[in-house]
């Protein structure tokens, strides 16, 4: 299966910092945050991998290069100046994902989700991993009912930004800047989209704060790079 992280984002909540560096390099525990993505796909045994670019994009392909070093390959997918969105952007990569499941990881989450574990060929068109509210976000997202999520119903999870898709779920869109979140509603009126719930660590690093408690927390463990 095939991997896209999304490190297209400017980053605004994290200026300063994101005027000079795009987000995914931002240093935790010693080493970018999409470094530590990707030796947890590694380990998992995910070993292509499409990263798309727009901020300061040409900074993280001169970082990880082709993946060679991670023992992965990476393939690009450009987006210019501006970031087209999730839903735009993985369009823009679909080429490169091929007509089977692929796998979306957002490049500014950090969780301990096992990705070996994961539904890699959804029943529907997409299978999404939710977690437990944070407190940035106590309202949720979505609400998951005997395997399927769905928008209304109680109690509502949070969308970690992981995510298995199939292709199809873009059918009849134009290329462009559009959000994911209206294609998958859509899906989950028509019983198309499952889900897990992972009860461990996750993290959406969106603030300078969380980006340092993040950075504290992988200084405090032993965090070897996988391997493919």
């Amino acid at each position: 299966m095939k991997v896209l992280i999304l490190a297209a984002g400017r980053g605004e909540r994290l200026r300063p910092f994101t005027d000079s560096i795009p987000k995914p390099l931002l240093q935790v525990g010693g080493r970018p945050l999409i470094e530590h993505i990707i030796a947890d796909l590694a380990r998992a045994g995910f070993c292509e991998i499409v990263i798309n670019l727009a901020h300061l994009g040409g900074k993280i392909q001169d970082r990880l290069g082709d993946g060679r070093r991670f023992g992965i390959t990476i393939a690009y997918s450009q987006e210019g100046g501006e970031a087209l969105e999730t839903g735009g952007g993985i369009h823009r990569a679909l080429p490169l994902l091929g007509n089977e499941p692929f796998l979306v990881v957002n490049g500014d989450v950090a969780s301990d989700f096992p990705f070996e574990n994961l539904q890699r060929h959804p029943d529907g068109l997409a299978h999404l991993v939710l977690v437990e509210n944070p407190p940035h976000h106590p309202q949720g997202d979505f609400a998951l009912q005997g395997g399927k999520v769905v928008v209304e119903g109680e109690p509502k999870h949070t969308f970690s930004g992981i995510g298995v898709y199939r292709p199809e779920l873009f059918a009849g869109r134009k290329p462009g800047k559009f959000p994911l979140a209206p294609l998958l509603r859509e899906a989950m009126v028509g019983g198309l989209v499952s889900g897990q719930i992972h009860a461990g660590f996750w993290m959406d690093i969106g603030t300078v704060e969380r980006l340092r408690e993040l950075d504290e927390r992988l200084t405090a463990l032993s965090v070897k790079p996988g391997a493919c």
